[in-house]
């Protein structure tokens, strides 16, 4: 390529049938060395040049105010660089063939922080999440979820250790509960989990020493398993839907005594009033 001057060594303008405009230094009729090309849809990149490619470090400007700074190779972001996008979220970290590889951080306007490794443009291996109200995860990720081990420790306190899958708890895992939060107010539960639910085998530990060690599902005590209360209401039975299954039959014993004398008072109020009638 040679400049408008004809020369194919120097700092030249050249511009382009289409309306692409380079300002910079030529090589051996390619651009090469420092050099600025305007595209005519508005987007426009500053920066250095080899062989006709951006290579070497470079600013990338598009037309709708996303940009990238950092390191260029064959026309490709390639190692440590900054983008703003156009939403206003910017990501620092290492590039690989125009996506975000390896380490970086990536922080978004609603206040949530990503530190940690990236692959093909996803949070992929170990990293930190932070949410804007504080609650933050540490742990493994896979294709932008939660997927692996980690640990998460919500704003109220509360916290899981674990097993994570789809951004779920699944799998083995660990939740304390803190001070304050209700019935399970500094409860803790060790065992399995299912689509963030208590599913399966596990020990809950109450903050008043009750402990139940046992099958759960959906959060609830169900299956069998076996209940140690501190004032010595032991049980090792069945459960169903959170309760003893001798409370449920207790309850449906109740329901039938109520009936059977609601039956004998409406036998008597028959009865007096035909006496009545006589």
């Amino acid at each position: 390529m040679f400049d408008e001057n004809g020369d194919e060594n120097g700092q030249e303008t050249y511009t382009f049938a289409n309306g692409d405009k380079y300002v910079g230094a030529y090589k051996d009729d390619k651009m090469d060395g420092p050099g600025t090309f305007t595209f005519a849809t508005g987007d426009k990149f500053v920066g250095s040049w080899k062989d006709d490619n951006w290579n070497g470090q470079g600013t990338f400007t598009w037309a709708d105010g996303a940009k990238y700074v950092g390191a260029w190779k064959d026309n490709h972001m390639h190692g440590q660089g900054t983008s703003t996008f156009p939403n206003g979220n910017k990501y620092v970290g290492a590039y690989k063939d125009d996506k975000m590889d390896g380490q970086g951080t990536l922080t978004a306007v609603n206040g949530t922080t990503y530190i940690g490794a990236f692959k093909d443009d996803n949070k992929h291996g170990q990293g930190t999440f932070t949410w804007a109200d504080g609650e933050k995860y540490v742990g493994a990720w896979k294709d932008n979820h939660m997927h692996g081990q980690g640990t998460r420790t919500f704003a109220s306190g509360n916290k899981y250790f674990g097993a994570y899958k789809d951004n779920n708890r699944n799998g083995q895992g660990t939740m304390t509960w803190a001070a304050g939060w209700g019935q399970a107010d500094g409860s803790k539960y060790v065992g399995e989990w299912k689509d963030n639910n208590m599913h399966g085998q596990g020990t809950m530990t109450y903050a008043n020493g009750d402990k139940y060690v046992g099958a759960f599902k959906d959060d609830r005590m169900d299956g069998q398993g076996t209940w140690t209360g501190v004032k010595g209401d032991n049980y090792v039975g069945s459960f169903k839907d959170g309760k003893r299954n001798d409370w449920n039959s207790q309850e449906q014993k109740g329901i039938v005594v109520i009936a059977v004398a609601a039956a004998a008072t409406a036998v008597v109020v028959l009865l007096y009033q035909y006496r009545n009638r006589k």
